[in-house]
Order: structure tokens, then sequence, then C-alpha cells
């Protein structure tokens, strides 16, 4: 027994000495890369400064891809790390909010180096990068999800966003009306802003609209809508990461990015074939990556034919090939990991080029009175809680409806990505897109009628 305690005692000594006597190179290097800044490890992240600052200090920064990767990497986690360890407002999606409000801020009080803003904004115009983005999300998003869930629930969730418009109008309006914003104002102004569908789905065809029937200047009406749409992305944006914080404490509110009860048996199925679980089929991913974009480029030629927005006719095409089972398990699964790769590794660096090229500063700020403040949320919070009470009652788990009707007041596609980033639920971006884009153009459509045939100027 006495010889056993010795045997112990020389053995950590002997490891504490190892330990003690352990060189920095290679291992204690080595160590630093398990220290990341959202994905990008410690040593990487200080090499991306070093060289984004160089590049920044000697000339231009150039647009390509192979620089913006970097630029647009290091920048977007840097944001979303500041918003995850905001004191409350962490838990609540201000991830998300910061990774697309302190690049617009920082833009308009010139505190962003002007070759990052010029390469940004270049990128993002040239490159039509958010469409892969979001070509890769739907896609992968729809694959992961059971057939079931597909037939039931894009028929049922017309039910709750239809009921959430019509009481959000209706209290919004009212609300602005009571708080002396007059009625007309309030509802052409504020409210259908707010479910429009976003900018280039909704504000700018409404100021285009707004400009022939009224008689005013295109650019006048859509200096007054556009702030009503990021305001109420940004009221959507955070009541989304508040339901995913009700959902943690209260679990039999939410299925977890299910929007029907009862899908668990083909989740697990499918789970299992995870190409994640065994070795990786690099030539597989790539096969699901080039899938994602021919199922785009389907939506491209409906939109030449009929019309029907690009995004949505991707995703009713990607929706025939998942019922009709089209594809091989392996290609499916092999899908999934692609949007998995996009959900972790590309959102807070598109959210950040979003803040940078396309959301004015200046145009949130001055929306920000009382009055338009409490009609924007009085609006949201009446299209969520009607979402939430009506998906309850039909069966639905009342979190993930709740989080639909939140893309019914979200800025386009990229409000899309903020909210669903915010809820952590990546897996409903096909029910974003038809809560987003159909939905808001049926509210344009709808407005723009009324306003011509019931209203004299």
């Amino acid at each position: 027994m006495g010889k056993e305690q010795v045997n112990m005692a020389d053995t950590s000594e002997l490891s504490l000495s190892n330990a003690s006597n352990e060189k920095f190179w290679p291992n204690g290097w080595w160590k630093l890369f398990d220290l990341k800044v959202g994905i990008i490890p410690l040593p990487l992240f200080v090499l991306a400064a070093a060289l984004i600052s160089g590049l920044c200090i000697t000339g231009e920064l150039p647009s390509q891809i192979t620089t913006m990767v970097v630029v647009l990497g290091f920048f977007g986690f840097v944001c979303g790390e500041i918003g995850k360890r905001l004191p409350v407002l962490g838990k609540i999606g201000a991830a998300a909010i910061c990774a697309t409000f302190i690049p617009s801020a920082l833009v308009y009080y010139h505190l962003l180096p002007t070759p990052i803003i010029e390469s940004t904004k270049v990128f993002y115009k040239s490159t039509g990068i958010l469409y892969l983005y979001i070509s890769c999300i739907i896609v992968g998003s729809i694959f992961s999800m059971d057939r079931k869930t597909i037939m039931q629930g894009f028929l049922r969730i017309f039910i709750p966003m239809l009921c959430g418009e019509i009481v959000g109008a209706i209290v919004g309006t009212t609300v602005g009306t009571l708080l002396g914003l007059g009625t007309f104002n309030t509802l052409f102004f504020i409210v259908l802003p707010i479910m429009a569908g976003g900018v280039g789905e909704g504000a700018i065809p409404l100021s285009i609209g707004f400009s022939e029937i009224m008689h005013m200047e295109q650019g006048v009406a859509f200096a007054r809508i556009i702030p009503m749409v990021m305001l109420g992305s940004l009221t959507a944006i955070l009541t989304a990461g508040i339901l995913n914080h009700i959902g943690k404490r209260k679990p039999h509110l939410t299925g977890e990015g299910r929007l029907m009860p009862g899908s668990e048996e083909e989740i697990s199925s499918s789970s299992s074939a995870n190409p994640l679980k065994g070795a990786i089929d690099v030539t597989g991913l790539a096969s699901a990556a080039l899938m994602a974009l021919l199922l785009y480029m389907v939506g491209i030629l409906g939109h030449r034919l009929v019309g029907l927005p690009a995004p949505v006719g991707m995703l009713f095409a990607a929706v025939v090939v998942k019922l009709t089972q089209a594809v091989s398990p392996q290609l499916t699964g092999n899908a999934t990991v692609v949007y998995k790769f996009f959900q972790t590794s590309v959102t807070y660096p598109i959210l950040f080029m979003v803040g940078v090229a396309i959301t004015p500063w200046e145009s949130l700020m001055a929306a920000f009175t009382i009055p338009n403040l409490i009609v924007i949320i009085s609006t949201v919070l009446s299209l969520v809680a009607t979402g939430f009470f009506v998906g309850k009652k039909m069966g639905m788990h009342p979190i993930e409806v709740a989080v639909v009707s939140c893309w019914q007041s979200g800025q386009g596609g990229t409000g899309d990505v903020a909210i669903l980033t915010a809820a952590n639920r990546m897996v409903l971006m096909p029910f974003a897109q038809i809560a987003t884009r159909i939905g808001g153009a049926i509210n344009v459509t709808l407005a723009l009628v009324v306003l011509s045939h019931f209203f004299t100027f």
C-alpha cells in the first residue's frame, strides 16, 4: 500500500514537471486556435486584422471574393460577438441587430475606413451573394423538413398569417389615429410599409404606386416609407429573440423549429443518414450546392415566364423535389450539411454586408419618434400575438407560428435572415419566404388597388 502511494506521488510529480516544462511552441501556440471570435481562431483573427489594415493603408481594398470573404467574416463576427455579450439583449437577438446596425452607424459616422465601405458596396451589388446564401438556406431547410410538415404546414400557415395581418392593420391604425397621426397616414405610410415585405419587394413598389396615385415624388414617398420598414424589422428581430427565450423557458410551446407536432420520427430517421456522422463526401456537398443553384435558376426562369419572385419559384421547386423524392437520401443529407454551413459561417458576414451596403442609419434615426415607435410596436406585437394564439388553436407549435408572423414585418430577405438568427430557427426559412414575399406582394397589391379606387386627390 505504501509503495502504491509512493508511485502515485511520483507519477503526479512527473506530470506536473512535464506540464511546467512544456514549451509554448508548438503546443501552447496550437491551444490559441481553440480561442475563437465567431468561427475564426484567434491567431487567424489577428492576422486578418493586420492584413485588412495593411491593404487599407497602402491603397484600395480589392472587392474580389478572395478578399471580401475575409473582410466580411472579420467584421461580421466581431459585431455578432458584441451583440451576444450584451446583458439581457444578448439573449433576445442582439447579435443579429448588432451585425446589421453597428456597421450602418459606423458608415454614417465615418468610423469605418472608406476602402472597406466602397469594396463592400461593390461586392454586394456585383455578386448577388445574398441570393446564393438564401438559395442554400431554403433548399437545405426544405430538405431537412419532414414531408408531413411541408404538405400540411404550407397550407395551414396562411390562416394565422391572414388573421395576423387583419388584426395588425386594425390595431396599428387605431393606435396611430388615437395618437393624432391620422388614419390615412398611419395606415398607408406606417402600417402597410411594415407588412409590405421589405425594400425591393415592398417599399419600392409602394413608393412607385404612391407617386403615381397621389402625384408625389417617388423619392419623397420612399423616404417616408423606408424608416418604417427598418424599424418594423428591428422590432420583429427583438420579438423573435424574445420568442426564442420563451421557448427555452416553456418547452411545451415550441417544436424547436418544427411547425407541426408529430414530425419527430421522420426527422430522426433523416438525421440518421446525416453524412456528418460518417466521412464527409466532398463531391456530394458540391453536388448539393449545385442543386440549390439549379433550383434558383428555375426560380429565375419562372420569374421571366409568370412574374413570380425568383426565391418563391425556387421554394416551390424545392418543395416539389422533396415531396416527389426526386433526389437520393444521400444528396438530401448533403444539402442539409450545406445549409448548416451557411447558417453558422455566412450569416453574420452577410448581415454586416447588408448593414454597410443598404441600411441607411439616418433614415432609421429620423423615424425614431415616440408616436411612430408606439404604432410600429403595436402593429408587430399584434401580428405576433395573433399568430401565436391562432396557431395554438390550430394545433401547431405556437412559438414557431409566432416567429413566422414576425417575418410579416421583416425587411425582405435580409430581415428574414436576421429574424431567423435571433429566433435560432433557420430551418423555417421556407415559411419566411412565404410570409415575407407572397404576403408582402398581396399587401402591396391590395393597398394600391384600394388607394386607386377609393381615394381621389
